[in-house]
Parts: structure tokens; sequence; C-alpha cells
């Protein structure tokens, strides 16, 4: 996919990016606790930051970047324990953050480590 200039992005967040995200976000978080909608809300958090702001999608071809995973059952566990509460709050904050100019570094930040506060899940990137 071809990188999307600065003012693309910019465009796309002040027409869409900054009222679509929070949407996905909480749609992905009610998927999020049912079992049969987990694995639809994964693909929803990992696009948090391409629904913001037209960000490429992380790499996940360098194995040289990639940090090793935490097991399943830990991550399993983790969910059911913290993040499926953690991720909401952080999620939220985050997308509240992105409609002001002051906390919009900060958001993009947050919703690029979402994966992680929900799952434990390390990307490269």
């Amino acid at each position: 996919m071809a990188q999307r200039s600065l003012f693309v992005r910019l465009v796309w967040f002040l027409l869409v990016g900054w009222w679509a995200t929070p949407i996905v976000v909480n749609f992905a978080w009610l998927l999020g606790v049912t079992v049969l909608g987990i694995p639809l809300a994964v693909k929803l958090i990992n696009v948090v930051p391409t629904v913001l702001t037209l960000k490429e999608p992380r790499g996940f071809n360098r194995p040289d970047l990639q940090q090793p995973q935490r097991s399943l059952l830990a991550r399993a566990l983790y969910f059911l324990l913290v993040g499926w509460w953690l991720s909401f709050l952080w999620a939220n904050v985050a997308a509240f953050l992105a409609v002001t100019i002051i906390g919009l570094p900060l958001a993009v930040w947050m919703f690029n480590r979402l994966p992680y506060v929900t799952s434990l899940y390390r990307f490269d990137g």
C-alpha cells in the first residue's frame, strides 16, 4: 500500500478519524466481551490507528524486530482479569485526547499500544 501524504492523513482525521475512532473502539470492546466476537474485536483493535489517521498497518513480517509473545494461556488470563476493562478505559481516554490538539500525540501513542493493553499482544513498530 502506498504511503499517504501528511495532508491526506490530516484531512482524514479532521473529517472522519476523530469521530469514527471512538465508534470502532467501543464496538470492538462490545464484541470483545462475547466469546464469538473476540476474533473480530482483535482485528478492529489492530486497525484503530488506521481509522484515526490512516496510519499504515503495522509490519508483522520483520522477524528481527518481533518480540516473543507470551503464551496464549497467559494472554487469555490477562484479558479475562485485566485486559477487557483496562482496554476500555485506555481506548476511551485516548479517544478523548484525540479530539484535542494538545492530546493528539499522546492519543496516537496510546492507540498504537492498545493491542498490548488489551491482551499483552506484542508487535514490532
